[in-house]
């Protein structure tokens, strides 16, 4: 892919179908999981101090600012380092945080980031104001799309995977999104909750998603 000159998916589905299915899923999703939202912020509150929910200011669509929300994961006292990666065994997980991250569960929240419209259901992950004030124009393709509580580099990729291998899988989907790269996305979620990360994890240039994506000199992926 140029860099210099982007494509970016004009599918009928990025233009007209991938918000309505956002807004229909998510409202479906939170009527039927709402008891178990409700138990998962009771059982946070009940087994640390601290907030039910964390929320962070995030770099959205074309690098505009919202405000995401998870359950709380970690000690209440605890003071996030955005440049730090967090395995699952990080001593400042709390043991439900640890089972809420594994199962991907902290992140159902995030379904009213998507009716308000900030996210969606897939796309890449949001980072943060600084990391975005950073992108280059390479980079910066990733804001093209709303960003997604799951995504292409989320099923393919474990948390640890360097930013840089997460974007590449970022632009390959800002590069070929369409309804039947989203389903498979969603049911390869489904296959991360139920096996971990670790299973599922590919370097991206061993995926078919490599010839759509050609990074610039020095980029820092091999």
């Amino acid at each position: 892919m140029n860099h210099e000159a982007p494509l970016v998916s004009g599918t009928l589905w990025v233009r007209y179908g991938k918000r309505p299915f956002d807004l229909i899923v998510a409202s479906a999703l939170l009527l039927v999981l709402s008891p178990a939202l409700l138990a998962t912020a009771a059982l946070v509150k009940l087994t640390s101090p601290g907030t039910v929910f964390f929320t962070q200011e995030r770099g959205g669509r074309s690098g505009a600012t919202f405000r995401l929300v998870k359950f709380r994961t970690m000690r209440g006292d605890r003071r996030p380092d955005p440049k730090e990666l967090v395995p699952l065994n990080h001593a400042d997980i709390t043991p439900l945080g640890r089972f809420l991250r594994r199962s991907k569960i902290d992140e159902l929240p995030q379904l009213f980031n998507v009716l308000t419209g900030s996210m969606s259901l897939i796309g890449p992950r949001p980072t943060l104001p600084d990391q975005v004030a950073a992108y280059d124009e390479f980079r910066r393709l990733r804001l093209r799309l709303r960003p997604g509580i799951t995504g292409l580099a989320q099923v393919n990729g474990h948390a640890l995977a360097s930013w840089e291998e997460r974007i590449l899988y970022d632009l390959a989907y800002v590069r070929r999104c369409g309804f039947w790269m989203d389903q498979g996305i969603l049911l390869r979620t489904l296959l991360v909750m139920l096996l971990g990360e670790e299973r599922t994890t590919r370097p991206f240039a061993s995926t078919k998603y490599a010839k759509y994506v050609t990074p610039p000199p020095g980029y820092g992926v091999d």
